[in-house]
């Protein structure tokens, strides 16, 4: 009995160590993740790397310049859904702050993995409160442009800081 219970004894022994080894080798792997999400620029810079301006890809066909510039740029705004996989930046209703009747909304769209100005799409939506309601008024023929052009000059700044 005392033979049994010594061979007991070792496998208990030998499986408690390989659960703590396997244990501690996945406490290093969470460890590194969490040094990766607190710097999410030279991360996400990184992965988009490369002369043509950007064929290696943030997620599947979004530049990662493109992305995180349009995140800088609407950063003033709430966002309530960023999708890096499908390249898609929702905001929620933004009133600012010297007026109060007014609010914007945005939807912007990373369509390519290359950074040009054809893979930015930017939709503005604009409501104005009459009475107690808001509504749909449209806002101002250059809004969507020429916050599109901010977030190009932004990520034209990223490209080329990263490559210094």
């Amino acid at each position: 009995m005392s033979h049994t219970m010594s061979r007991c004894s070792v496998f208990f022994y030998s499986s408690l160590v390989i659960f703590m080894t396997v244990s501690l080798g996945a406490c290093s792997f969470v460890h590194k993740r969490n040094d990766t999400l607190a710097t999410p620029r030279r991360q996400l810079l990184s992965e988009d790397r490369n002369a043509s301006g950007g064929s290696t890809t943030l997620k599947d066909n979004v530049n990662a310049y493109l992305w995180r510039a349009t995140l800088d740029t609407l950063s003033f705004m709430p966002i309530s859904m960023a999708d890096a996989k499908g390249g898609i930046i929702l905001t929620d209703w933004y009133t600012p702050p010297a007026i109060h009747d007014e609010r914007f909304k945005m939807t912007a769209f990373i369509l390519s993995r290359y950074l040009r100005s054809d893979a930015l799409r930017l939709s503005v939506f604009r409501q104005v409160k009459e009475g107690d309601k808001w509504v749909d008024t449209p806002p101002a023929p250059n809004t969507a442009s020429d916050i599109a052009a901010r977030i190009l000059s932004r990520a034209r700044k990223l490209h080329l800081e990263s490559n210094k």
